[in-house]
């Protein structure tokens, strides 16, 4: 058996094995990947992947951005007291 078979020019999965799905949006929370991007990366084309690689980063921040809970609720102008 060659090395041959283990090097690959794959693009590799973006999964950090914290597999949580966002109820509203439907996105994993670990990765941003929809779940049929999750489902369909093994079979996707490097292109796709790369595709799906180029929104992902916009996609956590604009969720990360998104206020929530008591902040969200006191706004930015309320004053605690």
């Amino acid at each position: 058996m060659t090395d041959e078979i283990w090097k690959r020019d794959e693009i590799e999965s973006p999964c950090v094995k914290i597999c949580v799905i966002h109820p509203e949006v439907r996105l994993c929370v670990g990765c941003w990947r929809s779940l049929d991007e999750i489902a369909q990366w093994s079979a996707m084309t490097p292109e796709a992947r790369r595709a799906v690689m180029l929104t992902l980063k916009g996609r956590g921040a604009a969720l990360k951005s998104r206020r929530g809970g008591r902040a969200a609720r006191l706004g930015p102008a309320s004053s605690a007291g």
